[in-house]
C-alpha cells in the first residue's frame, strides 16, 4: 500500500520557519547616510561616528546616482596604513559598485526583497563574494531608501516569537 503524500510530511524549506515570508521592509531598515565622492574623508567619518553608522552610501552630487559605499572600518585601516589622509576626498577610499551585468554585478535589494534572498546576498550566493551590508533602493535604483546588515537579520530572528 502506497504511503499517502501530504504537505505535513514534506520537508519544508530551511527558510520557512526562520523568516516566514518576511521582507526587507519588516526589518524597518534605518535610512542610509550618504556622502559624495568629493567630500573630505574627515567630514564623512565625523558624520558616520555621530550617527553610529559603519557604512555610508556614496552618491553623485549632480544626479544622486548610487556610486558605491564607504566602510568606516576599512577606512580606519587605510588611514592607519597611510594609504589615504583625512583630507583626501571620499572617492580615494570608496568601494565602487559594479553596475554592468556579469558575475559580481550590482544586485538590487528593495523593501519587497524576501529575507531569505537578503541572507543569500550576504552569504555571497550567485557571486561567491560575502557582503557586509545591503543598500536598499527602489526597484529602479533611483532612490536609496536605507541600509540592511547581517546583524539586522540576526536581530529580526532573535526578537521574532518562535
Amino acid at each position: 500500500m502506497a504511503e499517502p503524500t501530504s504537505s505535513s510530511t514534506a520537508t519544508p524549506s530551511p527558510w520557512a520557519n526562520k523568516y516566514r515570508g518576511a521582507t526587507v521592509a519588516d526589518l524597518d531598515p534605518p535610512p542610509a547616510l550618504s556622502t559624495t565622492p568629493q567630500t573630505p574623508i574627515h567630514t564623512a567619518l565625523l558624520s558616520a561616528f555621530e550617527r553610529d553608522y559603519t557604512h555610508l552610501t556614496v552618491l553623485s552630487p549632480t544626479t544622486k546616482t548610487l556610486l558605491g559605499y564607504l566602510s568606516t572600518p576599512h577606512l580606519r585601516e587605510l588611514l592607519a596604513a597611510h594609504k589615504v589622509t583625512d583630507t583626501d576626498p571620499v572617492e580615494k577610499a570608496m568601494v565602487r559598485f559594479k553596475r554592468r551585468g556579469g558575475e559580481g554585478g550590482y544586485r538590487v535589494i528593495t523593501l519587497e526583497t524576501p529575507l531569505e534572498e537578503l541572507e543569500g546576498f550576504f552569504d555571497g550566493e550567485g557571486t561567491g563574494e560575502r557582503q557586509e551590508f545591503a543598500v536598499v533602493t527602489d526597484p529602479g535604483r533611483r532612490f536609496v531608501l536605507g541600509v540592511a546588515t547581517k546583524g539586522d537579520l540576526e536581530e529580526f530572528v532573535r526578537r521574532r516569537p518562535a
